[in-house]
Parts: C-alpha cells; structure tokens; sequence
C-alpha cells in the first residue's frame, strides 16, 4: 500500500471483497487479502449454546458500543500467552481509527468493574459488517460480545457478517466457510442493501437472545 492510502479506499477494499492485513506487529508493510474460501456467520442462523445463553442472560458485563474503539483495537493487537503474534500493525491502526471517526467501523465492548475485559471491532458498510478481531480477558467476554454484534446488526438491517477466515472457534455459532464466487455474491447482495449500525445497545441479554431467536 502507498503512504496515500486511506480510509476510502479502504472502504473501496472492502466493496470489492479483500481486505488487509500485516505480517507481524512490527512490520509496518500492509497487503491486501483475497482468500479462495471465507467465513461467513449466519445472522438468521446464529447459534447460541445454551450454557453461552446463560451467560448472555445473567449479564456478566456491562456492553457498551463505541466508547473505546481505539482501546479494544490495541488489546486486539497485544501479545498473549497463546498469541505471541498479531497481524495488526500501526497502519492499520491508524487506517480504522480514520473509518471510525467516519461511522464506518465500531467496536462493541464488555466492561467489568470500570474495566475493559472483552471486546471486537469491525467495518460497517451498507448492509454488511466486516468483523476484524477480538479480544477476552475474562471468561467468554468475546463470546459475549459477539453476541451482541448479532443482535445489533439483525435490528438494524444487516444481511451479510464477514469472519474472514474459517476458524475452530467460529464453528461453535454456525459459521460456514463459502468459495469466493459465493462471498462475491452475498457482498453484492449486501452492499445493495440500506443498514446502519446504530451506536446504541439492543438491549440486556435476554433482549439480545430474543433478537436473534427471531431471525432464526
């Protein structure tokens, strides 16, 4: 990528189903993705364990949306026990800071004590949600979140929600891994679609269930 690239050709990135990545954390060099299969998570479909439900509903964290973009991004980034590496580098930092001071990226929150404990982050763009990365520092505090990124893109019209790459952990919410053309053709659909993410919260956890019941 050229030092001139920014926040809308970011967004031109996305429109045309790649997105970016880093080799390592200290590497400020950014490539562009365009991987032969992609996961996709269902919003009419996603599924909800039922010791995940229990949790949702006896509310462990309090959810917040936008409050700490930034902050969630680096926990995002930071090195952990189990991953010494992270693809996200200071260009990208900085290039989704530019699409969240423009209404295109959110971050959706679990806070405990005053404490940031879990969250992710991801890209809006018309009716399709780009999920990037996650974090946890407290038992299901991703799972949580994720949760409730569901809930808020069934209520406020979305149709397509990116994972990116298929992961173990993905599988546990339905999450299916679709060819190319297939992605192509549901960003299509979504893009022609009119959603916005809406900065507020759907609701308690049982609100969120009930959400996403309802679209199954």
């Amino acid at each position: 990528m050229s030092g001139r690239f920014g926040a809308q050709e970011l967004l031109d990135c996305y429109a045309r189903g790649v997105f970016p990545m880093a080799d390592a954390r200290e590497d400020e060099r950014v490539f562009l993705i365009d991987p032969e299969k992609r996961g996709v998570l269902p919003l009419a479909g996603f599924h909800v364990s039922r010791r995940l439900a229990r949790t949702v509903r006896a509310e462990p964290f309090e959810i917040r949306i936008d409050t700490a973009f930034s902050q969630v991004v680096e926990l995002c980034a930071a090195a952990t026990p189990g991953r010494a590496e992270t693809w996200i580098n200071g260009v990208i930092e900085r290039l989704y800071g530019e699409l969240f001071e423009r209404g295109h990226a959110h971050s959706v929150e679990c806070w405990k004590d005053g404490r940031l404990v879990g969250g992710l982050y991801g890209v809006s763009l018309a009716g399709a949600f780009f999920g990037e990365s996650m974090f946890s520092r407290a038992t299901d505090a991703s799972k949580v979140a994720l949760v409730h990124l569901v809930a808020r893109l069934i209520a406020d019209g979305f149709v397509l929600l990116d994972a990116q790459f298929m992961t173990e952990h993905l599988t546990q919410f339905g999450a299916e891994e679709i060819p190319r053309a297939e992605y192509r053709r549901r960003l299509g659909r979504a893009l022609a679609r009119e959603a916005k993410f809406q900065r507020c919260a759907v609701g308690g956890g049982a609100a969120a269930l009930q959400v996403i019941s309802q679209a199954s």
